[in-house]
């Protein structure tokens, strides 16, 4: 008797069960538009949705930890953006290392795909900011862990192949991603990704900037940068009056003198950076003889005077926070210019950052990251340009790397792309993101030679321009 009332109970419970069940289902039927799908995970809020012919693109809060190891200990709001082409296509899951663009736009894996993209705004950059901000919580692992929880959250959503991408810090992202979360993506594609596996030891960057472009470019540089040194006490009362005029002060870095020198000093590695060797027409050829006037507009137009100014500095403090505790920071020599007019040299990370923020080196985790990579990339791409600086330091791959490449550029700059290397690297490395986004044709897998991207050149989406990141 006892036994037969159980089994009933336990019908009962399961009948009822089953009718909750059902009730639940015609109350509330699965979301099929992707909008109220991606509403519907937890911890995601629309700030709002722009059009865009062929897309849905939508701008979103992602309830974050501060501490993936510690959930409880507090939540922020991450900014995340979804470019959505369907459902059935791969997704590319994008990060620029900084804050993140809320106008639509594709980056080259995702038109070389056709698929849908999802960016994320790396931690600390504002909005994305905890408040108040534990900088501790700031390092490559957190982040790391910040894109982990955005994918597992999406892709449920969007259950085709993913990649991971990111040009300049965004490429060095992509790649510690892939470091401590080897399993989440199906392939990486890393733009001119700097890898400073020893702090202290820079001589490559030397070694670049003796060989670079030309001699005649180099020469022309090289003039201007000692001849703004020279004329220094006429050029930094211009820069004097530029601040006062706009409001800018000097707390952060320390002085004027040392905003002026910082940015003479960047001079050169910023034409190297973001211009090409056809540029170099621009430049004053006599600097010696050139104006104030000249050296001015050409030192300003490409290293910037407002960059090393509180107001310049604030939005990157998150940057030169991890470069003086994780990241490293190059720091170079110039031969061309006589010490006597040198008076700071390449100043380190810490005078970028607020002194009330602590900063501690951590030597082992660049070292960590470059053994990893040499040992354990798979599906990996590095894309580098001849002429970055950046590139002097690239990842490199070793024995233990499996269908990896590392490709460079001829001639370009620290907006190097697949579309810009040689011909037969150019149709292999497309060949390769195809195949691990899983839509590679029957074709392409026999020759490589036939991949293209599968999507057409949008000249608003597809903008192509260097990313102003990065800065030495």
């Amino acid at each position: 008797m006892r036994k037969a009332l159980r089994w009933l109970l336990a019908l009962t419970v399961l009948i009822g069960t089953l009718s909750t069940a059902g009730t639940a289902t015609a109350v509330q039927p699965e979301a099929t538009d992707i909008k109220d799908r991606l509403l519907a995970i937890p911890g995601m809020s629309l700030i709002e949705e722009k059009p865009y012919p062929g897309y849905r693109f939508f701008v979103l809060n992602y309830t974050q930890p501060v501490d993936h190891r510690r959930p409880s200990k507090g939540t922020f709001e991450q900014r995340i953006t979804v470019l959505h082409k369907d459902v059935s296509r791969p997704t590319v899951f994008y990060t620029g290392g900084y804050n993140v663009s809320t106008t639509p736009s594709r980056r080259e894996p995702t038109q070389i795909v056709d698929g849908n993209q999802v960016s994320m705004e790396y931690r600390y950059f504002t909005p994305s900011r905890p408040s108040p901000a534990d900088w501790t919580k700031l390092d490559i692992w957190q982040a790391a862990s910040d894109q982990h929880r955005i994918f597992k959250a999406l892709k449920p959503l969007y259950d085709r192949k993913w990649l991971s991408t990111g040009g300049s810090k965004g490429g060095m992202t992509a790649t510690y991603y892939e470091r401590f979360y080897p399993r989440d993506m199906d392939g990486v594609v890393a733009y001119v990704a700097p890898n400073d596996v020893v702090n202290k030891e820079d001589s490559a960057y030397d070694e670049f900037f003796a060989t670079v472009g030309t001699k005649e470019c180099r020469d022309r540089l090289n003039g201007v940068q000692r001849e703004a040194l020279v004329r220094r006490e006429a050029m930094e009362k211009r820069y004097a009056a530029y601040a006062a005029e706009n409001g800018y002060t000097f707390d952060t870095v320390g002085s004027l003198d040392k905003a002026y020198e910082a940015t003479v000093l960047d001079y050169v590695w910023g034409f190297w950076q973001y211009s090409l060797l056809s540029d170099c027409d621009t430049i004053p050829a006599d600097a010696k003889n050139a104006t104030d006037d000249e050296i001015w507009t050409s030192i300003d137009t490409i290293a910037g005077f407002s960059f090393y100014t509180d107001q310049g500095l604030e939005p990157y403090t998150p940057y030169y926070y991890q470069a003086g505790t994780q990241l490293g920071a190059p720091t170079i020599r110039f031969p061309h210019i006589e010490k006597k007019y040198i008076r700071y040299g390449y100043l380190p990370p810490r005078y970028y950052v607020p002194r009330d923020i602590e900063m501690t080196f951590q030597p082992g985790a660049m070292r960590d990251v470059d053994t990893w990579v040499r040992h354990n990339a798979t599906r990996m791409l590095y894309v580098y340009g001849e002429n970055d600086p950046w590139g002097a330091e690239p990842f490199r791959l070793g024995k233990g790397a499996r269908d990896s490449y590392v490709f460079t550029a001829p001639g370009a700059n620290h907006g190097a792309r697949v579309a810009g290397l040689v011909d037969d690297e150019k149709a292999l490395a497309t060949a390769k993101i195809l195949e691990w986004a899983g839509v590679a044709s029957a074709t392409v897998q026999a020759d490589p030679s036939a991949a293209k991207p599968l999507a057409k050149f949008d000249a608003k989406l597809d903008k192509r321009g260097v990313e102003r990141t990065l800065r030495p």
